[in-house]
């Protein structure tokens, strides 16, 4: 007897429907063919322990499985329940046979309970987009899945919860998220705010401008001035997620397994900081069965990279086409997956192995040359693709003493949206492009236009600080945000020169 069943396989951040099909006739050997990698294969122990332990009977036949598409490999323990469910109705033990209204995935425990899965989300929208009625997958992923309005989606905790749905001896309720009443609720709860920072009104100043043009920042100062403080209060100053922004996120964190079962989907901009040990395939996603890395899970948020200097060389030369492109593409010699990667690059440094060059108050104790040395372990054109470079000063004790509230985060964020819709409006015929940090070279001839006075100030600029051309083009980025934050048309000098300064680095005898 042939029996057929529909689940889903994972191929970048989108779902493939695969038909999982089961032949029963005399024998008793147990045949799984389709590219199914070692947890498919496992299967098959957890389906015959979680049958025998729900009072079914494993039947002694020859089992034929075959997993089509059978050159798409097949991966994970997600295939566990529609497996199992096609056994039982090929030898009789269920009366249900037509499988074909569902996607049905989930794992097996050995007493048959389910197990959550990855990537529930872009499943359940593949399904709706193939017509089928609903989707059946663990509980806790149901709220993932019930994003995607027009579907029937059922969270079940178990086998036997399952097999009593589909003979119709149980009633289930369809899961139901409204998906704008979860996006409005959970869009404000943020535990930080920059009015927590005591002074560094200039830092502020910097971030506050990074976020309205979606700008890369790069920190120096020593430790303690307050870096990874005011990196990680960024994400509050960003304009909201939009909801198609949000199921994008959504989608990526789903597919490595890390959204909430409570939350249905991610409300607020990602902030990923991975540790310095972290190798180049974790940042950028790959591996043998390929997976997003930190760079995609930062998609429409922020990459905090804290002590830059202390990376691998390797793992950060490999972020510089993402940071153009705004995408990553692995290959591999079957198959070639592309993942999204837009996201602000902010990391913090030390000015040197001490910590205290150009400190106000305390001796640098670095031998000469270290300093350089240590600059050195950031290659030119990583830096060249960082638009500001911000130094950070030691907050003095008469300003952390003060009793004054500093500007709250709600504040500095109403002028970056008003900057964010400025530009919305300038781009919305440019496909791809919403902020100042996405122009192409065309776009700023057109866009970034100086007069006499600012063209003259820039040229000595480039000549005196022997910026790249690259580092030209960040200059005009940057002053194009500032003038969009004071709502100016036209980039007058005082904008320019504000983002001249931003260029820390690149001043000639800043490292000795």
């Amino acid at each position: 007897m042939l029996v057929k069943a529909y689940g889903s396989a994972l191929h970048g951040i989108s779902a493939i429907t695969i038909a999982i099909e089961v032949h029963m006739a005399n024998g008793v050997k147990v045949f799984l063919v389709g590219l199914p990698d070692n947890a498919v294969k496992e299967s098959i122990q957890r389906i015959e322990a979680a049958l025998k332990t729900n009072d079914f009977k494993w039947p002694g036949k020859r089992i034929v499985i075959n997993m089509a598409p059978a050159d798409i490999r097949k991966e994970g323990s997600a295939y566990d329940l529609p497996i199992a469910l096609c056994i039982l109705s090929a030898s009789g033990q269920i009366e249900t046979t037509d499988f074909s209204e569902y996607i049905i995935m989930g794992e097996l425990s050995l007493d048959g309970q389910l197990l959550p899965i990855r990537g529930a989300l872009p499943i359940a929208i593949q399904a709706k987009n193939e017509g089928f009625k609903g989707i059946i997958l663990p509980a806790q992923n149901a709220r993932e899945a019930a994003v995607v309005q027009g579907l029937e989606v059922y969270g079940m905790e178990s086998l036997t919860e399952v097999v009593g749905f589909l003979e119709g001896d149980l009633q289930k309720e369809v899961t139901v998220v409204d998906i704008r009443e979860e996006f409005i609720k959970h869009q404000q709860q943020l535990e930080v705010d920059f009015s927590d920072v005591k002074g560094q009104e200039n830092i502020k100043r910097a971030l506050e401008i990074a976020a309205a043009g979606g700008h890369n920042v790069i920190l120096i100062g020593p430790p303690g001035a307050g870096k990874t403080m005011l990196a990680k209060r960024l994400p509050t100053i960003l304009p909201p997620l939009t909801l198609e922004e949000s199921l994008e996120t959504t989608k990526i964190h789903s597919i490595v397994g890390k959204t909430s079962a409570k939350k249905g989907i991610i409300t607020t901009r990602p902030f990923r900081s991975p540790h310095h040990t972290i190798s180049d395939i974790a940042l950028v996603g790959g591996g043998g069965y390929p997976q997003p890395g930190e760079i995609s899970l930062a998609h429409n948020g922020v990459l905090f990279l804290d002590e830059l200097p202390e990376f691998k060389r390797t793992v950060l030369e490999v972020m510089r086409q993402p940071l153009e492109e705004r995408k990553v593409a692995i290959s591999r010699a079957k198959f070639s997956v592309e993942y999204p990667a837009s996201f602000m690059l902010v990391s913090s440094m030390n000015p040197c192995p001490c910590g205290y060059y150009n400190h106000p108050e305390k001796e640098c104790v670095c031998a000469p040359g270290v300093v350089q040395k240590y600059l050195n372990r950031l290659s030119g054109p990583l830096l060249d693709r960082i638009d500001l470079h911000v130094e950070v000063i030691p907050v003095p004790f008469n300003e952390l003493s003060k009793s004054r509230v500093a500007e709250s985060s709600e504040h500095i964020r109403n002028r970056v949206i008003a900057a964010r819709e400025i530009q919305e409006q300038r781009y919305k015929n440019e496909i791809g492009v919403y902020s100042n940090a996405q122009m192409s070279s065309r776009m700023l001839q057109e866009i970034c236009r100086l007069n006499n006075e600012s063209t003259e100030l820039l040229k000595i600029a480039m000549h005196k600080l022997g910026l790249s051309a690259r580092a030209y083009d960040r200059i005009l980025k940057v002053s194009r945000t500032i003038a969009d934050l004071e709502g100016s048309e036209d980039i007058k000098t005082e904008h320019l020169a504000e983002a001249i300064q931003y260029r820390s680095l690149d001043r000639e005898g800043w490292a000795g």
